[in-house]
């Protein structure tokens, strides 16, 4: 019996279902490093994870900051377009990160339907990316852009901060996520926004990760437009 996880419990704002998902404690949660796409590395459990609640009764499945905050539109779309195909299993075990993925993708398909906010699809695809990372799939990046393209018209349309990303957190990452695709205009105009945010300075540890990354997506670009124009 793994002591780090434990029961949860949960009603289904959709069906009504009373059912248990595993949590992490948060005394057995252990750091043991952070890319700069703010992904972290765990040792022992992730709680990545287990971020997602999923009903198994209907298939209903949300990030759990969001599980309960669901329009009877949303309700009737879930159980229209998800619980007729749901083939019922319990999604609230131990999970290894093939069960985080498919957990993830449940969520990420309900939030399409409910036509939730960018917000919310952004951060579901940005974790789904950090999975793949974990297991170094390729898939990695289509959802990096997945990602990228949501948070862009969170920034624009949508009130902020989405989960935990304020402005200048947001326009950071939106600035790496591009660089990690390699779109490094992009990356330097975001950057540029994010090292000019007055908000930055209160952030110093952001504020120094951004200018690092921002002269690095500006090595980079000269790098492309040095190969290109030798091709």
């Amino acid at each position: 019996m793994n002591k780090v996880l434990y029961d949860k419990e949960i009603q289904c704002p959709v069906c009504k279902n009373v059912f248990h998902t595993k949590k992490v404690r948060s005394s057995a949660v252990r750091v043991e490093k952070r890319d700069t796409d703010f992904c972290v590395y765990y040792n022992g459990e992730n709680p990545i994870f287990y971020a997602v609640f999923a009903c198994p009764n209907c298939g209903y499945a949300a990030l759990e900051s969001v599980f309960q905050e669901i329009s009877p539109l949303g309700k009737k779309m879930i159980l229209s377009e998800i619980s007729p195909k749901w083939v019922q299993r319990d999604l609230g075990k131990e999970r290894t990160v093939d069960n985080a993925i498919e957990v993830y993708k449940l969520a990420l398909l309900c939030a399409e339907l409910m036509n939730q906010k960018k917000g919310i699809l952004g951060m579901l695809c940005l974790r789904l990316a950090w999975l793949y990372r974990y297991i170094g799939e390729e898939r990695e990046l289509e959802f990096l852009g997945h990602a990228v393209n949501c948070f862009e018209e969170a920034f624009r349309y949508e009130p902020l901060p989405i989960g935990n990303l304020d402005e200048v957190s947001l326009l950071y990452l939106l600035g790496e996520l591009n660089r990690r695709l390699e779109q490094y205009d992009e990356a330097i105009d975001w950057f540029n926004k994010a090292v000019s945010n007055r908000e930055i300075k209160r952030k110093r540890k952001l504020d120094m990760l951004a200018r690092e990354q921002w002269l690095l997506a500006k090595e980079e670009y000269k790098r492309q437009k040095g190969q290109s124009q030798s091709a």
